[in-house]
């Protein structure tokens, strides 16, 4: 069973788990919080120490200004504060998503904390060949929540990337306060995550000449959506091989033993 911890960051109070023993290992979402990441952190705490933590603002993790953009560089702060907390470095980082899209940004703020990062399905909009096309669907989604809200908004989302998402904070959840936590997520992602993730930039020379491993990781059932090919337009311009991963882009959600062999190899290479 994980450990709960907490740690006291500017600006916000950032809940994390503890599992295992061994080298370590953090695996880190955005918008995603911990709970998605129970199943692996449990399979690859057999001999690593793994870190899984709520972003600021998501989960049970606090945040002083509800108005506060989600910035990858302001993230990467965050899970390097934690990395620090913990001690046992440099670690590892897996980054799914908007989190591959964060740990790319500590790799460059902070790489004397960190030894490799997977990047799986960074939604690195501005690296495709049809970026501008690209910026304009996601800034059309923003305003499309602005405009019409949550359900619309997660729809035109999936229509956009490929992604099949269930619309949060919509339909019949479990109990109130289950729909209370969904709709508060979805608003925070809409307005504050969204746009800073998608429209990140990262520094591809840096992240070329650094210290630091980067393995940029796709699912092998994602082919076509819209993280797969940014991660492989990131993955080209870093003059890298991608690497498969199984499932789509929770492929640590559908297929956690599987995923965590390929991890394990990855993290071997």
């Amino acid at each position: 069973m994980p450990t709960s911890h907490w740690r006291d960051v500017p600006g916000a109070r950032l809940y994390y788990e503890l599992r295992g023993s061994g080298p370590l290992l953090m695996l880190i979402g955005h918008p995603m919080d911990s709970a998605p990441f129970a199943t692996i952190a449990s399979l690859l705490a057999v001999d690593r120490t793994v870190v899984t933590y709520d972003p600021r603002g998501f989960g049970q993790s606090t945040i002083v200004d509800r108005q506060q953009d989600g910035d990858p560089d302001l993230i990467a702060d965050d899970v390097n504060f934690i990395l620090k907390a913990v001690g046992q470095g440099p670690a590892d980082i897996f980054g799914s998503s908007g989190g591959a899209v964060d740990a790319l940004a500590l790799a460059s703020l902070h790489p004397d904390s960190v030894r490799t990062i997977i990047a799986h399905e960074p939604p690195v909009a501005l690296l495709l060949p049809e970026a501008k096309e690209a910026e304009k669907g996601m800034r059309e989604i923003y305003e499309t929540y602005r405009r019409d809200g949550i359900r619309a908004a997660w729809e035109l989302f999936g229509a956009f990337t490929g992604l099949a998402m269930r619309p949060q904070g919509g339909g019949e959840p479990p109990d109130a306060e289950a729909r209370e936590r969904a709709v508060a997520s979805s608003r925070r992602f809409f307005e504050h995550s969204l746009l800073p993730v998608v429209l990140y930039r990262p520094d591809v020379e840096a992240l070329r000449n650094s210290s630091v491993r980067v393995v940029v990781a796709a699912g092998a059932a994602s082919k076509g959506e819209f993280p797969h090919r940014t991660a492989a337009a990131l993955s080209e311009r870093l003059g890298t091989s991608l690497v498969e991963f199984p499932g789509g882009h929770a492929g640590f959600v559908s297929d956690p033993q599987e995923f965590a062999e390929v991890l394990r190899r990855t993290l071997g290479a």
